[in-house]
């Protein structure tokens, strides 16, 4: 089957959309899903915009309103991941993946579902070190803190999927794993974005829990966004045993969706003829979360998921195929997912403009159904009880609940990942900045124009075939010198505790409705990325 892998959306479906309806009609290529890897800004209205970590003036409304009121629907069946520029109040709402309009669908905050017998996992946002190892404890309205965090990743999500056996076919991303860059044309990066030279010699660009991810999960490829500029790679990944078959990634980063950029890849997939065409719950993975749903953690308390170390009774979560056969037992074999779409708040009307709305925390009936379905806890349902609870309790609560979290994890043995090196610096490399401020440095970016009369031809996209070592570790040519090795080890930046809970009440939906330097560099890179937009405009 045909699939289609989309960018940064920035909220442009219709653009998109009408992209993929002009191959059609000039090369007759029809895609038979559509995959979008992060930045998609499902904003259905003016609080929703207040909720998008992006500066003012990039607080646009776009076109994803029109999907979420029915005026129009997507043309082709679409799955999408977060990134960091989201209305993250309205995807918090399903935290476990749901319909935000008819027919296109979030993975959650992460999430693995079938199509076609082809097998698609992602993970929402992107990797930043000092909001790792805690918990989704954010809810809106929120404040100038958990406007970001709100869209970090968090352990659990990559230990339940670390969790799977069974092979994925598509993974998705928003920031790239950390050392990819290492296994395509490194040098036309560059070329491309300059400014990345630092983090890519230091081995620092890009997120390290992805590399994990991709070392357990060896998908067939991988997609990912963030950078704005296409890049891809292709790793041959090492076997543990005689017995395992060879394993390859093909990895491919989009550029976003703007005029004159190359925002869409059309690949073929092998898939089920025999499958039907609904989009379908993955059994391994509900299995996964049910045997997970124990370690949910819904404060700031910073834990690590449980490890085979001495500290735990239980480490190993993964599932074996007697409870992969009751989930099938549960569903009757039917592993569709409902159309159960519903509209959770108000739409935007551009007659009449709502600009002082504020957000409110939302359980969607949709996550309500499929908690009750599988027996798993409601996160918004558990951020609600814990701040009701926090209310009366006061510091007390606190208290209980980091005695409840060792009974399974553990706020004081080292992180399973380096969680605050040098090299991120406490600022993720990878994230825009949203301070609007800064000089005009010009950083030119270079794509390759997607013009319909040019389709996009995947196989021509992958150069610089490498194995791929044990953990992604740098191969020798492109290894880090004593000055990088020392720069990993250095001090630690003290991280700033964000305030609490907003006491703002719950909104339940019916079923019927500190380094200057390194701040200043991350400023050129918002600067340069979005300074694409202001140069297509002038083009």
């Amino acid at each position: 089957m045909k699939v289609a892998v989309a960018g940064c959306c920035h909220g442009a479906l219709d653009k998109m959309y009408e992209t993929l309806e002009l191959l059609q009609r000039r090369h007759n290529v029809r895609p038979d899903l559509l995959l979008c890897c992060g930045d998609f800004q499902a904003v259905r209205n003016e609080a929703d915009l207040r909720c998008m970590a992006v500066p003012a003036k990039y607080r646009h409304m776009q076109t994803f309103y029109r999907y979420y009121s029915g005026e129009k629907k997507a043309p082709v069946l679409t799955v999408f991941i977060g990134g960091n520029h989201e209305a993250s109040n309205h995807l918090q709402e399903l935290p476990y993946g749901g319909w935000v309009a008819p027919n296109i669908y979030y993975l959650g905050y992460a999430g693995v579902v079938r199509f076609r017998g082809v097998r698609i996992g992602g993970i929402s946002g992107i990797f930043k070190s000092h909001d790792y190892r805690k918990g989704h404890f954010e809810c809106p309205p929120y404040n100038q803190q958990t406007i970001r965090s709100a869209y970090h990743v968090r352990n659990i999500e990559v230990f339940k999927l670390k969790q799977l056996k069974r092979p994925i076919d598509i993974f998705m991303s928003h920031d790239w794993p950390r050392s990819i860059y290492h296994y395509g044309n490194k040098n036309q990066l560059l070329k491309m974005k300059s400014f990345f030279r630092q983090e890519v010699e230091s081995n620092t660009l890009g997120s390290p829990a992805a590399s994990e991810l991709l070392q357990h999960l060896k998908p067939t490829y991988w997609f990912s966004a963030h950078l704005h500029v296409k890049f891809a790679a292709f790793m041959q990944h090492q076997t543990t045993s005689k017995e395992e078959l060879p394993k390859a990634t093909k990895f491919l980063a989009l550029d976003k969706c703007l005029p004159h950029r190359d925002f869409l890849q059309i690949i073929d997939v092998e898939h089920d003829p025999s499958a039907g065409d609904s989009l379908e719950y993955d059994a391994e993975w509900i299995a996964v979360l049910k045997a997970t749903n124990s370690l949910i953690n819904v404060t700031q308390t910073s834990w690590n998921m449980p490890e085979n170390n001495g500290l735990h009774a239980k480490w190993d979560y993964s599932v074996t195929e007697e409870a992969i056969k009751e989930v099938l037992e549960e569903l009757n074999h039917n592993l569709k997912i409902p159309c159960n779409f519903t509209l959770t708040a108000a739409c935007y009307d551009p007659s009449k403009p709502q600009k002082k709305v504020e957000p409110v925390h939302t359980i969607n009936p949709q996550t309500t159904e499929f908690c009750a379905q599988f027996g798993l806890t409601d996160i918004n349902d558990r951020i609600q009880q814990v701040k009701e609870e926090g209310s009366v309790r006061g510091e007390h609560e606190e208290e209980e609940e980091e005695e409840e979290m060792d009974s399974t994890g553990s706020a004081e043995e080292p992180s399973e990942y380096n969680t605050d090196n040098s090299g991120l610096s406490s600022i993720n490399p990878d994230e825009i900045m949203l301070d609007e401020e800064g000089g005009d440095e010009d950083l030119s970016t270079c794509s390759v124009d997607p013009s319909p009369d040019h389709p996009p031809d995947f196989s021509a996209s992958f150069s610089d075939i490498r194995i791929m070592p044990d953990s992604m570790a740098v191969s020798s040519d492109d290894a880090m010198d004593s000055t990088n090795e020392e720069l990993e080890k250095s001090g630690v930046s003290k991280q700033v505790e964000e305030k609490s809970l907003n006491e703002r009440p719950l909104k339940r939906i019916g079923g019927n409705e500190n380094g200057n330097s390194g701040i200043k560099k991350i400023k050129r890179r918002n600067q340069a990325i979005y300074a694409a937009e202001e140069e297509d405009k002038t083009e």
